[in-house]
């Protein structure tokens, strides 16, 4: 066989850094060794979500159990030697070691029969743990052992009983675990290497935030889960926005809490005092009914509150309200090329006859109490409201943790990205009328379009917390965080408008329409669908499209799979208040190696429920695209760095071998 050609003299500078890594023939022959087996292991499991939107409960169950492949594959290993109920009480051992643990402990109260138990359990998780961990090579299974445990678990792993040889070394093994009081530390350690190695990969398609009272939490999680991505979506930008100080997404934060009842994210998970706001709207609506602003309650907080408490929010409700809609107008006036002068609310609003204006027609207002606006100048803040605003302001800017998870989720994503043929982005792109994709001007005399439009916009969001970002750049990026909200070319919106004023002020259905921009209106077409892959750079047979943002209506006949199966949308509706209108409680989308499998959920009960009963969240699963080979990592996008690897260290032993670079022997 003939050696190939190397060209050495250019490679130098670049073979010498390789060396330092790999100083010998021996070290650079092993690594090639390795990374030629990892590239014939099957792809991992990627696993995908969407809109979660603070339900943190669901969220993390769903991680838990792996979208039901966890309780897939205890289905496979015991199959039917095994009752349905004894699966599943080892699949919420799995899924909730600690707690399951003391209740089965609170059942068996003989030492034998406890002992017993322990020694069944132990062998079964060991099952599992082997079948789950066969896609992995012992070194990265070795990395996802808890250090304490690492050694043993490795000997249980590797070592079987049903081996003549190692029947008695295994089960000695088990025994002392037992006999040492170790049984529980060692149950919790599998479950969580199970769980851990159940998902190679987590996508997060956007919307961490806002709705459900769990988003710190969720975040809390992300913050120290092994391997994930995120694109981000609208509502994380408007968090983002608001860490970053724009008044008018801070604002909005606090209404869409204060419309959900949920303040637990704000005042628990952020330290956000809200008493400024509460005092103020006290004093200013004390005698305002304020009917439009009473929160929307669900099965989780309808009790919560009572009759004065509710109150108080309602009016804190409509407060926030008035004081978005000058902090917009003061946003919008700084930047008239975004043209959206039409959406000074306030400002559409005849006093005398108490009638806002709307695309040239006058609509009769449901409310005309607005104590703090000057008709003359409807979008001033009163000097209550500018202090007001300050502290509020001062309240986002100075939340560590809050601080801390916005760079998180901006450390781990941006607007948009591409994983083994698959484009993922949380909402929209935004098309002409043709299905071509639409020029947008993101600064002035500056237009993007496609994946120069989200790259470009992903460089804005960063330069708002960038130390080295110019004061006028930074500010313009910090008021872009509005835009990507609520503005009509939004890669996070596409739509004519944000109908907020309508929707509180205004009886007339027609004025709460949000036109969708194009992209919504063509994406059923597998042409609008190729149009985008192409102009990212997605090749392939099987790609995909893959997003959120718009909850699927599976009532009215919906489905998640668009455009011939190339574009699937897997907001499903995560969050209560879409349970109703979607008749589902989200979609979770399962890639392994070999097919796609879209998993429709219903909705999760509580924890409690999940331990005590074994109650796992109900899923449906639906086969959307299937591979015709059992994919391997070498037909991944690590799978091309991995070659590309390989054939750095043939070039390398190449070097070696012909004293272009000397061996360093150790």
């Amino acid at each position: 066989m003939n050696s190939p050609k190397y060209d050495i003299s250019s490679d130098m500078h670049y073979l010498q850094l390789l060396a330092k890594s790999f100083p010998n023939v021996a070290a650079a022959s092993t690594e090639i060794i390795n990374l030629s087996a990892i590239l014939n292991l099957p792809k991992g499991t990627e696993h995908f979500l969407a809109d979660i939107h603070g339900e943190h409960e669901a969220f993390l169950h769903v991680l838990k159990n792996a979208s039901g492949r966890i309780s897939k594959k205890v289905d496979e290993i015991f199959g039917e030697y095994m009752p349905t109920s004894a699966k599943k009480e080892l699949c919420t051992l799995i899924y909730y070691p600690e707690q399951k643990l003391e209740l089965v402990k609170s059942q068996l109260e003989e030492h034998d029969s406890r002992a017993e138990w322990y020694r069944m359990t132990l062998n079964q998780l060991v099952m599992v743990f082997r079948e789950i961990s066969s896609k992995y090579t012992r070194s990265r299974v070795r990395k996802s052992l808890p250090t304490e445990y690492s050694y043993i678990l490795e000997e249980l792993l590797h070592e079987r009983a049903e081996e003549k040889n190692k029947a008695g070394y295994v089960s000695v093994i088990i025994d002392e675990i037992i006999s040492t009081d170790s049984a529980d530390d060692f149950i919790i350690a599998l479950s969580n290497v199970i769980q851990r190695l159940a998902i190679a990969q987590l996508h997060i398609l956007g919307d961490v935030y806002d709705r459900g009272p769990g988003a710190h939490i969720i975040m809390d999680k992300l913050s120290t889960y092994h391997s994930w991505d995120i694109q981000w979506g609208n509502h994380d930008m408007l968090w983002a926005g608001a860490c970053a100080g724009n008044d008018a997404c801070i604002c909005n934060v606090i209404r869409l809490s204060l419309r959900y009842a949920n303040l637990l994210t704000l005042d628990d998970g952020y330290g956000i005092s809200l008493m400024p706001l509460a005092t103020f709207a006290m004093e200013t609506y004390a005698d305002d009914p304020c009917t439009a602003f009473e929160p929307i309650l669900n099965s989780e907080n309808h009790d919560k509150f009572d009759q004065k408490t509710l109150r108080l929010m309602a009016m804190m409700h409509k407060a926030i309200t008035i004081l978005q809609f000058k902090a917009e107008a003061k946003i919008i006036k700084r930047n008239p090329l975004w043209k959206m002068d039409d959406r000074c609310m306030l400002e559409t609003i005849d006093f005398k006859n108490g009638t806002s204006t709307i695309d040239g027609k006058a609509y009769k207002m449901l409310d005309m109490n607005f104590p703090t606006v000057n008709p003359d100048d409807p979008s001033a803040f009163t000097q209550e409201e500018e202090l007001l605003m300050k502290k509020l302001h001062h309240s986002f800017r100075v939340s560590e943790k809050l601080q801390r998870h916005i760079k998180t989720i901006l450390s781990h994503g941006c607007m948009y990205a591409i994983y083994n043929n698959n484009l993922l982005f949380h909402a929209s792109i935004p098309l002409n009328e043709d299905g071509t994709l639409k020029e947008v001007e993101l600064r002035p005399g500056e237009k993007y379009s496609g994946m120069s439009l989200f790259s470009e916009t992903g460089h804005l969001v960063r330069s708002a917390f960038a130390n080295d970002t110019a004061a006028e750049e930074k500010q313009y990026a910090k008021d872009y965080f509005m835009y990507l909200w609520c503005g009509p070319n939004s890669c996070l919106f596409d739509k004519a408008k944000m109908a907020t004023f309508e929707r509180y002020f205004l009886a007339e259905k027609e004025t709460h329409v949000e036109e969708k921009g194009w992209f919504f209106k063509l994406r059923e077409q597998e042409k609008t669908a190729d149009t985008i892959l192409d102009a990212f750079g997605v090749e392939g047979p099987n790609r995909h499209i893959i997003n959120g943002h718009v909850p699927v209506h599976v009532k009215k006949g919906e489905t998640p799979i668009k455009a011939n199966g190339k574009l699937m949308v897997i907001d499903g509706g995560f969050a209560e208040p879409y349970h109703k209108e979607t008749g589902i409680a989200g979609y979770t989308l399962v890639y392994h190696s070999r097919e796609f499998e879209l998993v429709q959920h219903e909705p999760f009960t509580n924890v409690e429920d999940a331990i005590r009963e074994g109650r796992d969240i109900k899923s449906t699963t639906q086969i959307v695209a299937t591979v015709g080979h059992r994919l391997l990592v070498a037909d991944t996008d690590r799978g091309k760095e991995l070659k590309k690897q390989i054939a750095d260290l043939r070039e390398l032993l190449y070097a070696f071998r012909h004293g272009f670079i000397k061996e360093v022997k150790k």
